[in-house]
């Protein structure tokens, strides 16, 4: 498989097996691994920063209360976002010590140079949750920042994602230029694509959604769009891709992935 097919691996919230999702950790080890590229979610906080979270509220990754649209930078960076991945830590006296920079919040712009600063280079599928009570705030924010880097060209290390085909279309009436991704995880999502979404858009289905609709799998990877699939981290989902031509995978185990593509 590693000599004939060779897509882009992206770290899905960084290396999210091992380490805890959206932490500078799973980013640090996925950048460790190899991976091509890093995934992330963004949420904006009430004092305007967008921050790396999947979830709206705060009790499954900080065991807090609150959401994070409510709350400012500085109350989310007291919590520890790590806990919940290794909740015996504090137990081990033998475990290493770790920075506890590597446990807190991680702002899109943290992010951002991390990946301008490694030496190599690495892509950023950037996902915008929605709905959300900023609405369109959260793309302006993103193409605001994006600019900052000179990341708004065809040429971009960093790429905009969404379910929702408003946030894809004001993110496109924004930065033009900018690769844009339509997630995609149900029949009606599909056929809202089918029917609105140009073809040298890339679409975002997930392994599921694949496996289990494998006409509207082959329809896509005949449709002309790229495909960039989620979340793949098993030798089957992987040769499921493999036969659909797909161009980038998004994995919890990039070093997993790059092991069965021989690299």
């Amino acid at each position: 498989m590693g000599q004939t097919y060779q897509p882009q691996v992206v770290a899905h919230r960084g290396a999210s097996a091992d380490s805890a999702e959206h932490t500078l950790g799973a980013y640090q080890k996925a950048l460790a691994s190899g991976a091509d590229g890093l995934e992330c979610d963004v949420r904006l906080t009430a004092d305007g920063h967008l921050v790396l979270l999947h979830d709206r509220d705060l009790r499954r990754t900080a065991a807090s209360r609150g959401t994070v649209s409510t709350l400012d930078l500085r109350d989310l960076d007291q919590l520890d976002f790590a806990a919940w991945k290794d909740p015996w830590r504090e137990l081990d006296d033998e475990a290493p010590e770790e920075d506890p920079e590597l446990r807190r919040v991680v702002t899109l712009r943290k992010l951002l140079e991390t990946v301008a600063d490694h030496d190599r280079r690495v892509e950023v599928a950037i996902e915008t949750k929605h709905p959300t009570r900023y609405s369109g705030l959260v793309e302006r924010r993103l193409a605001e920042m994006l600019a900052e880097f000179g990341w708004t060209g065809a040429d971009s290390p960093a790429r905009m994602m969404s379910f929702s085909i408003n946030a894809v279309a004001r993110m496109k009436r924004l930065t033009p230029q900018l690769p844009l991704v339509n997630l995609v995880d149900t029949k009606r999502g599909w056929h809202q694509v089918r029917e609105r979404v140009p073809a040298q858009r890339i679409l975002g289905p997930g392994v599921d959604f694949l496996r289990e609709h494998r006409k509207i799998a082959r329809k896509m990877a005949a449709s002309g769009h790229r495909l960039h699939v989620w979340t793949v981290n098993t030798e089957d989902d992987l040769a499921l891709c493999e036969s659909l031509g797909v161009s980038a995978v998004i994995t919890d185990k990039p070093a997993f992935i790059l092991d069965l593509l021989g690299r």
